[in-house]
């Protein structure tokens, strides 16, 4: 046996998930391995007729305190603590009769679970662990000589591990399991953290932590020179992360993010009847809500036909055959919805680079939530833009009010405008976008290059007039001048939505009354950086 190889001779096995418990302890028996455990964990063990000792045993003192006091214990800490190769640590554990721990298999009381059921403060309180983080620490400083096993995932690679050094464990492994255990520990305490701010109403904490759970490696991020890897948030916010994968090869970095920007979009759509949403780079390239998804489907891909080639398709309800059938006329790289069936899924099975993801329902549009963004030195918090319009925020500014049909086409536009990167400029006719600029430093620019992409569309489609004829038009900021607005309206638009807020509002005001326009203003913008 090799220098680094420490055999394991005495585990101590204290689990809240008792997955697997059983068949690796009578595997760690099997080693020959002494198994100490505590009150449901141990009478677990001893149902299924193994031999274990108490902890109570070992430190002399009960349980006590309803559970809250069994681990803190020099006897326990210190098997975990000691240095095997030091004599000073030897000779205290002999005065002390102190024995080794040289395995420690704990998971944590559920404080995730809990919260995500909704359970009150107090219970909440009552589901952090103490103990557990306090011995798993220790553990993994130790990690020279302790191994420190937290997740049932891990339980096989230990087993493993035992069997190919006969009952040992290499340093190298066990630096492994401390890693894992030190970012459990973080996860947990930034999951705490998080809590107790938004129950104490902290907006912004002196420290904030976020901890995810790796979902899966990636070939490369946004290029192939750079490396990337998909972490989960324990959230279970309905999306690319929960989703099932029916079929095509793992996702890359930049489907995940288009694929989330697609279906984050078309939520808003929950209660709008059929909605389709087509994403390409994270912006839009066409948005409709129609009678059925086939048509949904149809006239978004209308308002931008080159763009959705390659593009991330995302539908409000489940997909279905006719459907499907549309949308495998072209190469997609991603379809994500609530559901699809069969015929859905039979059409697709042909169709091996296309990825269809489902995730059984929708995101709740509304739900408040924290987005993040990492700049040198630091990074940016702030709240999900998770608020919208209803028509008792709308305010007509002009000489003239939108018609009935005119509101609806505004709402959708401001609606899709929260998903467009600033400078947006959303054009929007019967229910479905007919030009989209994005991402422009100029505003007037985003105004003509939707106005454009409208115009090549009509051409391509051989109608006499460009698709912004009669549609209404939406910016995520105010107009700063008038010259944005001038271009809309003489690309035909009828009606505005913007926040409005401008030094020049009562100029653009003017120039929407010359032109006959009707404009609200909102009061609200939707930057998108």
């Amino acid at each position: 046996m090799t220098a680094d190889l420490h055999p394991i001779r005495r585990a101590l096995l204290s689990v809240s998930d008792k997955t697997g418990l059983i068949d690796l302890a009578k595997a760690l028996v099997a080693h020959g391995v002494e198994l100490l455990s505590t009150g449901g964990s141990a009478a677990a063990l001893r149902d299924a007729g193994l031999v274990v000792r108490d902890v109570a045993d070992v430190t002399g003192f009960p349980e006590m305190m309803d559970g809250r006091v069994k681990t803190l214990h020099p006897a326990i800490h210190g098997g975990l603590l000691a240095l095997r190769d030091n004599p000073d640590h030897r000779a205290a554990m002999a005065t002390h009769g102190i024995a080794a721990i040289d395995l420690l298999i704990v998971n944590l009381y559920p404080f995730e679970a809990t919260v995500a059921k909704g359970a009150h403060y107090d219970t909440c309180i009552e589901n952090i662990d103490i103990g557990g983080p306090a011995m798993i620490r220790a553990a993994a400083k130790n990690h020279r000589f302790v191994n420190v096993v937290t997740d049932p995932e891990d339980y096989t690679a230990l087993l493993e591990e035992l069997s190919a050094n006969a009952g040992a464990t290499s340093y190298a492994f066990r630096q492994r399991l401390a890693q894992i255990a030190y970012a459990r520990t973080a996860a947990y305490d930034a999951a705490v953290s998080k809590w107790m701010a938004g129950a104490l109403d902290l907006a912004a904490p002196r420290r904030r932590a976020f901890a995810g759970t790796l979902a899966q490696t990636l070939r490369y991020g946004e290029n192939p020179h750079q490396t990337a890897a998909f972490y989960t948030d324990g959230t279970n916010r309905p999306g690319v992360a929960t989703a099932k994968q029916w079929q095509g090869k793992a996702l890359s970095y930049n489907n995940i993010n288009d694929t989330d920007a697609a279906f984050e979009l078309v939520a808003e759509f929950a209660q709008s009847g059929p909605t389709c949403a087509i994403i390409k780079h994270a912006n839009p390239c066409g948005v409709a809500t129609a009678e059925t998804l086939a048509e949904a489907y149809e006239r978004a891909f209308d308002c931008d036909r080159t763009s959705a080639f390659g593009g991330i398709i995302a539908l409000n309800q489940m997909l279905d055959g006719p459907t499907a059938e549309k949308i495998s006329q072209i190469f997609t790289e991603v379809v994500i919805a609530p559901d699809a069936d069969d015929a859905a899924r039979a059409v697709f099975a042909s169709k091996k680079n296309l990825r269809l993801l489902t995730t059984g329902t929708l995101p709740d549009a509304t739900t408040p939530g924290l987005a993040f963004r990492q700049v040198a030195g630091g990074f940016l918090v702030q709240d999900r833009d998770a608020v919208n319009v209803t028509m008792d925020d709308l305010r007509v500014v002009t000489k003239r009010s939108p018609t009935d049909a005119e509101i609806r086409d505004l709402l959708m536009a401001w609606t899709v405008a929260k998903h467009v990167k600033s400078n947006a400029i959303i054009y929007v006719k019967d229910g479905a976008t007919v030009g989209i600029g994005a991402g422009q430093m100029s505003r007037v620019d985003s105004t003509r290059i939707a106005a454009r992409k409208a115009q090549d569309m009509a051409e391509a489609m051989g109608l006499p007039v460009p698709l912004t004829r009669g549609a209404v038009v939406a910016s995520d900021a105010f107009f700063p001048f008038a010259d944005g607005l001038i271009t809309a309206a003489e690309a035909g638009a009828t009606a505005v939505i913007q926040p409005g807020g401008s030094m020049r509002d009562d100029e653009v005001i003017a120039a929407a009354d010359a032109a006959g326009l009707a404009m609200i203003f909102t009061n609200q913008r939707h930057f998108r950086h």
